[in-house]
């Protein structure tokens, strides 16, 4: 069985991947009209905030993950 965490990996490279291919069609002259060069703006900003909101997901199970893995040395001291 795969990895759950593999589906927003891959999820996050699919958009980025497409992220990158607006930015360079915007670049590289591939827009003909203010009308075009909005739409892919659009989605170029629509990518980016879904691309920090998985971002932010994956940071929260990582860090909920790493919760259990901290050892205090210090509280278990026996008191005086």
């Amino acid at each position: 069985m795969e990895d759950p965490l593999l589906v927003p990996y891959k999820l996050q490279k699919k958009l980025q991947s497409q992220l990158q291919n607006i930015g360079d069609a915007m670049i590289s002259g591939g827009v003909d009209s203010m009308e075009k060069y909005n739409y892919m703006l659009g989605q170029a900003r629509t990518l980016q905030y879904i691309l920090q909101e998985i971002s932010i997901l994956l940071e929260q199970k990582e860090q909920k993950e790493n919760d259990g893995n901290i050892i205090d040395f210090e509280s278990g001291s026996p008191k005086e």
